[in-house]
């Protein structure tokens, strides 16, 4: 569990008119823990098409992985019990900009 909160709506996702085919998508999460957001969110590209490649960007990587998936690009990574949670809030939904362990 990374939250005690519910997850946010996500927005819709905008693929370029001329599709992800041969292009490098970067995908973008909060927070990565167990790796099985990740996982859904490389499934959903399988649907999109074949990019040449796929790098993962994280504000905060929490370890615990359930499964072999390792960000390209990480902004602080956060030691963190299985019983804590963390979460990410953001000045242009939240107010603030924070991460909040508890």
């Amino acid at each position: 569990m990374t939250s005690g909160c519910p997850a946010r709506t996500l927005g819709r996702t905008q693929v370029p008119p001329d599709g992800i085919d041969g292009k490098i998508v970067v995908l973008v999460d909060d927070v990565l823990y167990s790796g099985r957001t990740v996982r859904a969110a490389l499934d959903a590209l399988n649907d999109l098409g074949r990019p040449r490649a796929v790098q993962l960007a994280v504000l905060v990587d929490r370890g615990h992985r359930e499964l072999p998936i390792r960000p390209d690009y990480v902004g602080k990574n956060l030691p963190t019990s299985q019983h804590e949670f963390v979460r990410v809030l953001l000045t242009e939904v939240d107010g603030q900009d924070a991460v909040l362990l508890g």
